[in-house]
């Protein structure tokens, strides 16, 4: 193989299209730069809908809303539930379970009953004690405080669709067609409910909405 010497004219050029090669990168990087930020700081297209999936250990699962649904075992009665849940994982410490669980939480549930024939409206007061989300849904438990239709110290339990603006919101809840056990004489009886247990959000709501801030389990705290 020959080898050919590297005259000086022959340098300046190599450094020459070096140079030039250099400059074309620089601006290739730049430009890409500035793409992606048009990318992070461009609004949303019309008519986008933000995930409200997280994966942000630092981010709290909640629910809110206030809604009426349409309940078919009693279709023109009216039906409200208002609900301001947050997760609190591990503030709710058990014997056994010192460090509570990932899905503890806080907050109130209130709900009212108006039947139509009468006009006759019960109400019920709760505190929320578990709350778990997954996507568009959560499910939410909470123990009656103060009710003329339920016992204090029931637990209840809730389920939440959130369809963000896509169909209606829905709500299901534990005491309205489920729940039900049959003891050893074959009675059938309402068992307890326990934590953040709910059925399928059945009912539709029909004004107003609610909001599930979804967010993963956190890791549970070693023993």
């Amino acid at each position: 193989m020959f080898r050919f010497a590297r005259t000086a004219r022959t340098a300046r050029t190599a450094s020459t299209g070096r140079n030039v090669r250099d400059r074309a990168a620089r601006t290739a990087a730049a430009a890409v730069a500035g793409l992606a930020l048009v990318a992070l700081t461009a609004p949303a297209p019309a008519g986008a809908t933000p995930s409200t999936d997280s994966t942000d250990s630092t981010a709290t699962a909640r629910v809110s809303g206030s809604g009426r649904i349409h309940y078919a075992p009693r279709p023109n009665d009216e039906i409200r539930f208002t609900v301001e849940a947050v997760a609190a994982p591990g503030s709710r410490p058990l014997p056994g379970i010192p460090h509570g669980l990932p899905t503890d939480a806080r907050g109130t549930v209130h709900f009212s009953h108006r039947v139509v024939e009468t006009g006759e409206v019960r109400q019920a007061d709760a505190a929320v004690d578990c709350l778990a989300t997954g996507g568009p849904v959560a499910t939410l438990t909470a123990v009656i405080t103060k009710s003329d239709a339920l016992s204090v110290g029931q637990r209840i339990g809730l389920s939440i669709y959130d369809a963000h603006g896509h169909g209606r919101d829905r709500l299901g809840f534990s005491w309205g067609v489920g729940n039900t056990d049959v003891d050893r004489d074959g009675t059938p009886y309402q068992p307890v409910v326990g934590t953040c247990m709910a059925l399928a959000p059945f009912a539709p709501v029909t004004s107003g909405g609610f909001t599930v801030h979804s967010v993963e389990l956190p890791t549970p705290s070693a023993p």
